[in-house]
């Protein structure tokens, strides 16, 4: 993994303001957009206590866990994205 790698949630679904997930190298920062505004989350990877995925027919949402505060919700996104992401994640959580 490089030092910045992105993945971007199904312009299918939201072809304008797709949430994205971008990694870092002490942590993750989640985009989610909606009309006119957008929400940055960074999460430190040792904050993080769990990461879920929910697929539907096309699309998964991923949920992730930080310690001590609300879950950040990421939708649309492909399902080879959202395991390649939980994958990730918990690849530098556990290390």
């Amino acid at each position: 993994m490089t030092a910045q790698t992105k993945f971007k949630a199904s312009a299918l679904m939201n072809p304008f303001f797709p949430d994205s997930v971008s990694f870092g190298d002490k942590g993750v920062t989640f985009t989610i957009r909606k009309f006119l505004r957008s929400n940055d989350s960074f999460v430190f990877y040792t904050d993080i206590s769990g990461v879920e995925i929910d697929n539907g027919i096309f699309f998964s949402t991923v949920r992730v866990l930080p310690r001590m505060r609300p879950e950040i919700v990421i939708e649309n996104f492909g399902k080879r994205d959202a395991l390649r992401v939980k994958e990730l994640i918990l690849e530098k959580v556990n290390n």
